[in-house]
């Protein structure tokens, strides 16, 4: 396939965790994927494992927060390659704790920023290019704590992931009559590096979060990159405005 026939993915967040792994799937699916970050050295580093594996790959440093940076990068990106297949919207964050009381109205803005301006962002400025797509959708990420308005301190960031919720279904009706699909999906606990911390310091809580997982084991990144795979592709055609539930049935609160 020539470089100008193939499909192009643009993965937010993506120099590792979930991210990256969504991003080698769709690669080994055969899109041209373009990473975003804002570690370049961390960037370039994914740029060559995914060269090894045969995957055309390049990377954007930039801030998700930063309209300016997002408008100017995507744009730049839909101009050289003409087109954008899949966006996926993976960069956020829990951006700390905080409950209101003593919320500053700086740490708010940030992860309401981190989380739901990024989408927004991201997407409108992507729009012109889905437009120019292949069965072309975008893939947001939210969270249980959308549902749950998150645990103590993490208040702001259920706020803004119960956003990401509302604008995926909002963009999926403003867009429908495009042909483009906007869908998302809201993991569980997956076993990254964002639980690093926890896991060496106290192992044994770690391990005990399986106990709150209807399957009994912790999510893993490619359980997450393999659902985003199918509501890329030509089998997800009729799918639109859903939220995918990835937890193993966590959501059930057992």
């Amino acid at each position: 396939m020539s470089d100008l026939n193939r499909k192009v993915a643009v993965i937010t967040g993506a120099t590792g965790g979930i991210g990256f792994e969504v991003a080698k799937r769709l690669g080994k699916d055969g899109y041209t994927v373009v990473l975003n970050g804002i570690e370049d050295q961390a960037g370039a580093e994914r740029v060559k494992e995914l060269e090894k594996l045969g995957i055309n790959a390049e990377y954007y440093g930039f801030d998700v927060t930063d309209e300016k940076q997002v408008t100017t990068n995507i744009n730049s990106i839909g101009k050289k390659y003409g087109r954008i297949d899949v966006l996926v919207n993976n960069a956020g964050g829990l951006g700390g704790r905080s409950r209101f009381e003593d919320m500053t109205t700086d740490f708010y803005r940030f992860v309401m920023a981190l989380n739901l301006d990024s989408v927004f962002f991201a997407s409108r400025a992507a729009i012109p290019f889905l437009k120019k797509g292949d069965n072309a959708s975008i893939i947001n990420f939210t969270s249980n704590a959308a549902w749950t308005a998150g645990g103590p301190g993490a208040g702001v960031y259920g706020t803004s992931k119960a956003g990401v919720h509302s604008i995926t279904r909002a963009l999926a009706k403003d867009l429908a009559e495009y042909g483009i699909r906007v869908n998302a999906v809201s993991p569980g606990t997956i076993d990254t590096p964002f639980h690093a911390q926890i896991k060496s310091t106290k192992p044994e809580v770690f391990a005990s979060w399986k106990d709150n997982i209807l399957l009994g084991r912790l999510g893993q990144p490619e359980d997450v990159a393999s659902v985003i795979s199918f509501l890329a592709s030509k089998d997800a055609s009729f799918i639109t405005a859903e939220t995918i539930q990835i937890g193993g049935g966590q959501a059930l609160g057992i």
